[in-house]
């Protein structure tokens, strides 16, 4: 950071935002408020729900526990100074909290790129091999395939914030958006970027992209084999995989959009990146609890037991 700083002589950037009508942003206020508090309340829920109910103490839980808290962690990066914002009539971020969060963002997504390649890992092996399901998706698989999304969040964050963290920048310093993203702040750069731009559309884009295609191959393959071995348990199998698809889709649809094609601007671009890290994560704990007749069982237990009154509580 000190190395970037000394560089540059842009010590902060101007962030657009989504308007500069003060009735609208003041609108924007109260609904990203409403959205944020829906997601730390939504997904901490079924964070709770898997750590305290016993009937939920299996591997696809496990795993879409930490896809809740993924989402959380996604959202909270930017957000809350995104809700700031729309209070402030000039919107800034330092140079030192713009790469936090860059790095951060990339962090917690690529991470869980890789928790949702490893939840269809779960599906299929309980899909295609169901008599082996508790043996190869046992407790040491699930820790392995948790720390390798981990890992894969630090790789892939690390591979393309080394290089951006020593740019220098020199002006302009307005980034058409309402959080700092990684292909808008490469552009501003007083120097030759062209090396790092193939590399922020490899590491995001295609990746994304690669990602995107085997999961929904992956997804295909089972229900083609749901179809063709017809049981009373297919049905929710099927409701089981559409909820994984409605996540990937939602999830990789607006990374592909924005970082196979980065440099070349879209007005959309940023409605596409509150997409992913603000709507997803909302709207994951909806499709997972409402689709979802266990998680809303284990609710009314939590209910009963006043677990879920002490939270909201807290919470609220």
């Amino acid at each position: 950071m000190d190395t970037l700083n000394n560089r540059s002589s842009v010590s902060e950037f101007i962030l657009l935002g989504l308007s500069s009508s003060r009735e609208i942003q003041i609108l924007f206020f109260a609904i990203f408020f409403l959205v944020y508090v829906a997601i730390v309340v939504g997904n901490l829920l079924i964070v709770i729900s898997v750590i305290f109910d016993n009937h939920l103490h299996s591997s696809m839980y496990f795993l879409l526990a930490n896809l809740s808290f993924f989402d959380l962690c996604l959202s909270s990066v930017a957000t809350p100074k995104v809700i700031a914002d729309f209070l402030r009539k000039r919107k800034t971020i330092s140079m030192r909290g713009c790469m936090t969060q860059m790095f951060f963002m990339h962090f917690f997504g690529g991470g869980e790129m890789s928790l949702l390649i490893a939840m269809a890992i779960d599906r299929y092996v309980a899909i295609c091999k169901p008599l082996h399901y508790q043996t190869i998706m046992n407790h040491r698989v699930l820790i392995v395939l948790l720390l390798v999304s981990w890992t894969t969040g630090l790789i892939h964050t690390t591979s393309q914030m080394v290089f951006t963290i020593g740019l220098p920048f020199c002006g302009p310093n307005v980034v058409d958006s309402i959080f700092c993203d990684l292909p808008l702040v490469i552009k501003l750069a007083c120097t030759e970027t062209y090396i790092l731009e193939l590399l922020v559309i490899a590491d995001s884009g295609l990746l994304s992209l690669v990602c995107f295609i085997l999961l929904l191959t992956s997804y295909i393959i089972m229900l083609v084999t749901i179809w063709q071995h017809s049981s009373s348990a297919s049905s929710k199998a099927v409701s089981t995989l559409s909820a994984h698809i409605t996540v990937v889709t939602l999830f990789f649809g607006p990374a592909i959009f924005i970082y196979a094609f980065p440099f070349n601007s879209y007005s959309v671009d940023k409605f596409l990146s509150i997409f992913y890290s603000v709507i997803t994560p909302l709207l994951n704990p909806i499709i997972y609890t409402l689709r979802n007749q266990e998680m809303k069982a284990a609710i009314k237990r939590l209910s009963s037991q006043h677990i879920l009154s002490w939270f909201l509580k807290f919470c609220l």
